[in-house]
Order: C-alpha cells, then structure tokens, then sequence
C-alpha cells in the first residue's frame, strides 16, 4: 500500500480530490468501485444515431461558435462525412478550446440529445485523434464515482496505473474455497476493465461472481469487526444473578393483566444469559405496544434482588421520563429508590442524583446519555438498559464497561421498538443476541389507516372535533421539511392557535422538543388523565408514550416521514379496546416513493413488514440512523441486495478469528481502516 501521490500524474491537487473521495492510497482506490459501465468499443456512424443513447464518435470538426445567451457556451460542430452533431460545451477551458479548432480530427463520447441545432452532445469526453492515438478499447469503459474537477478519464488512468503497479502487493486474505474461483488481483482487473463480452446485467446488478467475491470479502471484515467487538466487552467477567424469586413475583402480582407467551419466553432467554459470568449482550426487538418495558423490569428484577444497580437509558428525555414514572410506579412499592438522571439537570438535584448513585442508595437510574458521562461513578453496577439503540452511535456501549464495579462488565440489554429486518440485524447488530417479542397483548385493536390529501384537511379538522366533543382523544401531529426542534415547534404552536381559536371549547394541549421537561411532562400527564381532548405535537411523541385512551392520530405532511418513524407515531394509538383510527394527510404531487410508503401503511400493521419495506425503499442508512450506519461504512457490499450471503460470511469470520488472527486484523486495516481495534480473547 502507497500514498495516492506515489502514482504517476498524482500532484498534490489530484491527490486533494481524491481525499474528498476517501481515497488516500493505492489501495483505496483499487477498492475504489465503477457505479457503471459504458461500451466504447466501435466507432459509430453518425447516420446510425438514436436520441437518449450514448455512443462513440469520430470526425472533422467544421466550425466553432459561442452562440448568444444566458450562459456562455461553445459549439463545435462534428462532421464524419455521413452526418453532423453539434458538441456544446458550458464550462470552456483551455485544452478544450486546443482540441476545438476548425480541421482537428476528434473522438468524442456522450449521449445523443435534441438540441437548437439538431443532434446535439452536451459536455462529452472529447479526445484529439493523431497518428499515435491507440484503437478504440477492447473492454467495457468504467464509469466511477467522482467529484467535481476529477475527471473519470484522470479516475480512470489513475486506476490504471494502481493496478499495474500495486495490484501484486494485496495480499489473499480469504480462503480459496471463498474466493468465488477469482483471486483478488483477477477480480479486480475484471470489475475495472471487463472484456468487452462480460455480461452487463449482472455488472450493473453487482451480481458478476468478480464482484460477489469483493461483497464477501467486505461483509466478511464487517462481521469480524462485530465479533471482536463482542470478545472485547466480553473478556471481564460479568455478575451471575439467579432467577428472582421475590421482586418479580411481587411485580407481576401487582400487574392489572398477564405476560404473553412471547414475553415470557424472551424473558427465560434474558434470565438465562444473567446466569453466565459473561456479560449479556442482547437486543430485544418488539413491535410498538408489544411490552418490552415489562420484560426489561423483569431482568432489572434479577439484578436487584442480588444487590446490584441498574440504569436504564433513553435517547430522549420524553422516553427516559415515561420509564422513570413506569419503573417508580412499579419499584418503589418493592422499597426500591428510582433515581433520575438528565443533561438538563443542574446545581443541587444533579449533585444529589451522582451521590446516591456513587453510594449506591440509588437501585434503579433512569436517564439520557447522561448516565454515561465520566462525572458519573455507579456503586455497584450491573445491568445496563438501552432503550432504542439506533439513536445512540455503534460504539457507546462499549463505555458501558468502565462503569462496571469490582473488575466486572455489567451484563446489556438493548431494546428497540423500530423493528429491524433480519439483514441489518446480522450487520449492525451482530454482537448481540436477538430475542423478538412477536405477539401483541389481547384486548388491543387493529388501527385503522386511512390517507387523504391535504386540501381536504379542513374536513378532517371538523370530524376530529366532533369526535372529540364525543369525549375521545386524538393526536395531531405536526411535521416539517426541515429537521429542526425550533421550526417544528412553531409549526406546533402556529396548528395549536388556530385549532384553539376554531374551537374554543376543546381542551388542547401542545407538546414539542423546545419545551422544558417538566412542562412537557404537565401536559402528557393531564392528556393521559383525559383533562386534554387534543394533544398537538411534534414528532417528540414517536416513542414512549402510552395513553390508552388516545385512539385517533393525525399526521400532517405524512410524505415527509419514513416508514419506520409513520408507524411508531401511529403506535401511539391502539392501545387500548376502542377502535382506532389513524389519517395521513399528504400534499400533492406525490413522488413514487411517497406513494410507496403510504400504500404500505394502508394496508399493514406489522412492524416487521414494514421495517423490511423500508429497508427496501430507503436502504439502512436512513433506516437505523447515521450514527448506527456511519461505522458500518459499506463500499462495495449493499445489505438488502447481498443478505444471501450474511450467514457465510458470518461463518467465515469466526473461522478466521479463530485460526488467523492476523489475516482478521488485515481485513478491518482494508475495509474499515477507521473502525476501532479491539484485543482478540
């Protein structure tokens, strides 16, 4: 591996958009991928020219203009004696004017469009024909990823040379029988120049065996990082609880209805894995209202009634708040004290919170990341909750560790409500366990969804007050283009004014991000003790809160939001035996996704459906959040197109942890050069 600048025709300017690129050395841009390919093999006549298709051309240039206009452009018309095109250019620069004279012999590449002038090619590569100008290639042409002042024809010569020089140097870190029948320098060459009867379609598909045996490889470092991961918090040993015999017994005999199957099951899985003197490392996965709360008090059930602590973390302090009243309503009848924990939290309250913990008199710590700040010293922690995992970064639990008491890991639980196909499990997960609560608890309803255009709002606004007035109590929910806390919360508070001025004898309440905690918390309690017909919001609602009685749920702009975050919103209602209703109202024109998503809402209720739809739709990135995804950094593997091949990979990589070690360290050097180097155990 060399430096970028190593390479002939790389000064400190191209090596300067290269970084913009990612690409540092010469093996980045060896795994530097074409997104495409082109055909630019034969010479085609210009009589033979269809609009919207990209071809290879030759011929006389005739004459050269800079036609009037708002933009300065240059026109170059191109004769090959059989037909004409006209080359326009808008950005001019001085070898393009060179090559552009009156009698020069070009060879140019582009798309064919109609233009003022006829057939017409806006921007092609254009190239001076001499006597010592080569044939036209013999392979396929790659089209890569590139940035502006980066040609591809520099891209590609820059490839060209890395290959020829440092190819030789890229060590097989696979086994053979997984290398798909290409060595790695093989593959490569085939993907950055395929013979000109490789098949396309697989190519462009990313399914071409020279390819599959790049994904592999790549998938196969991913889940070697993940493994590593796992020895690493794994090697302290963690507390072993046995099962508890008094607090979850008198937890569950003070419940108002049973566990499901499902949550007992999950919970003998968690009870199993606190028995081990290795820390638990689990991921709950639950459809809205599915009760994973329940089942994370159970395990916190275990580790107190042997004298440990156990802090409970949320991404949000509306989250954290709802399980502080949740996990007090439940423990302090056992004699337990709930401790609250937020960044929010200052002078006297914040210094009382950090004793209690550090002396331990603090059981049960509910908070934000708070929690996890370095002025914070448990006593005796044990167990550690994390509620929706996807909002906190991939690395956060490793500083769960340092908190742990008397040369002990605490054992992790990690819940989350947004479900996750069983891909990005394995990819961003796969140093967890996963249990899955997949049963709803009896009595609640299915929601009805319904979607209606925007210029029918007023009519949805007359029939939520009349249904109000009725006594039910319904959600509307504010959303804007724009991921802003102070925005979204004026768009609440400008909705609030005018629903409270059309309707002045409803009780309304407004809750959004900008609020103080304790006032948020005000108006959640006096909407849940039914004092609030109409609760107006912003998306701070989206997880945690619980109000049975709630049954109707408005969306505005329903088309900004994703799948993932439409339906944990509608989870809000359903929660109880009233039939339940949820409108999305949507401003037209729809584009096909919009459309996609809210036909998909229309007809499911199921989290899992939805959670793989989306994967499909908006890809992982967006679906687990840019902290979850910006470790995993993918470059040439895609989740939803290469699941098939997970299970392998995660085979091959606990193989190559166990019987080569250093070829596992020289996988994450070449795939994730910036991820975190743990100690194999």
């Amino acid at each position: 591996m060399a430096a970028v600048q190593q390479l002939q025709g790389v000064g400190s300017a191209s090596a300067a958009l290269l970084e913009k690129l990612n690409i540092f050395t010469t093996d980045d841009l060896l795994f530097h991928l074409p997104r495409d390919y082109e055909d630019r093999s034969t010479i085609i006549p210009m009589n033979q020219l269809e609009v919207g298709r990209s071809y290879l051309l030759e011929g006389t240039v005739k004459s050269v203009d800079f036609p009037p206009g708002k933009r300065k452009s240059m026109a170059i018309l191109l004769d090959d004696e059989l037909g004409k095109v006209t080359l326009r250019f808008y950005h001019l620069y001085k070898a393009l004017t060179d090559r552009g004279k009156v009698g020069n012999r070009l060879r140019v590449f582009g798309e064919v469009r109609v233009g003022a002038r006829g057939l017409e090619m806006y921007h092609p590569e254009i190239q001076l024909i001499s006597e010592h100008t080569p044939l036209p290639q013999t392979q396929l042409t790659a089209i890569y990823p590139a940035t502006e002042g980066l040609t591809q024809t520099k891209l590609r010569e820059y490839v060209k040379h890395a290959l020829k020089q440092h190819s030789d140097d890229l060590p097989e870190l696979l086994p053979q029988k997984f290398t798909n029948g290409y060595a790695l320098k093989q593959a490569l060459y085939y993907i950055h120049e395929p013979p000109l009867d490789a098949n396309m379609l697989q190519l462009s598909q990313g399914s071409h065996p020279a390819q599959q045996r790049l994904i592999f490889e790549e998938l196969v470092a991913h889940q070697v990082s993940l493994l590593t991961r796992r020895a690493y918090i794994q090697q302290i040993a963690a507390p072993s609880f046995t099962h508890s015999k008094n607090f979850a017994k008198q937890l569950l005999a003070a419940l108002p209805f049973q566990m499901t199957a499902a949550q007992k099951r999950v919970s003998k899985e968690i009870s199993d894995d606190l028995k081990q003197h290795k820390p638990m490392l689990r991921l709950v996965q639950g459809d809205v209202g599915a009760g994973k709360t329940l089942v994370a008090a159970l395990a916190a059930c275990h580790a107190l009634e042997e004298g440990w602590q156990v802090a409970l973390m949320a991404p949000t302090e509306i989250l954290a708040e709802q399980h502080y009243l949740n996990f007090k309503r439940w423990f302090e009848p056992l004699g337990l004290n709930v401790a609250w924990l937020s960044g929010k939290q200052k002078g006297k309250a914040r210094a009382l919170a950090e004793q209690q913990i550090q002396q331990g008199s603090a059981q049960l710590v509910i908070g934000t990341h708070a929690l996890f700040q370095d002025s914070v010293a448990f006593h005796k922690l044990g167990l550690v909750i994390i509620d929706e995992q996807h909002r906190f970064g991939v690395d956060q639990r490793l500083a769960l560790r340092n908190k742990g008491a008397q040369q002990t890991t605490p054992h992790q639980l990690v819940m989350t409500a947004t479900p996750i196909p069983r891909t990005l499990a394995m990819s961003a997960y796969g140093d967890l366990d996963t249990s899955v609560i997949d049963e709803l608890p009896p009595g609640r309803t299915p929601i009805q969804t319904v979607t209606i255009p925007l210029d029918r709002r007023e009519e949805v606004l007359q029939r939520i007050a009349s249904n109000c007035a009725e006594g039910k109590q319904a959600y509307w929910v504010c959303t804007l283009v724009e991921q802003s806390e102070t925005l979204d919360a004026q768009a609440a508070e400008a909705t609030y004014a005018e629903i409270k001025q059309r309707f002045p004898t409803l009780n309304i309440g407004l809750v959004h991000g900008k609020m103080k905690a304790d006032e948020k918390q005000a108006v959640m309690q006096q909407f849940k003790d039914n004092e609030l017909q109409l609760l107006i919001a912003t998306t701070v609602i989206e997880v945690g809160v619980d109000v049975p009685n709630a049954s109707i749920m408005v969306i505005e702009n329903a088309e900004r939001l994703g799948l993932s975050q439409l339906h944990q919103l509608r989870g809000r209602v359903g929660r109880g035996a009233k039939a339940s209703f949820c409108a999305l109202l949507y401003k037209n024109p729809l584009s096909q996704n919009g459309q996609e998503r809210l036909r998909i809402m229309r007809e499911t209720n199921d989290g899992f459906i939805i959670a793989e739809k989306d994967l499909e739709i908006r890809g992982p990135g967006e679906l687990l959040g840019t902290k979850q995804t910006g470790d995993m950094g993918f470059r040439v593997a895609k989740l939803e197109r290469d699941d098939h091949l997970l299970n392998q990979a995660h085979y091959v990589a606990q193989q190559i942890l166990k019987d080569y070690p250093t070829q596992a360290d020289a996988l994450l050097k070449r795939w994730l050069p910036e991820a975190p180097r743990y100690a194999y155990v």
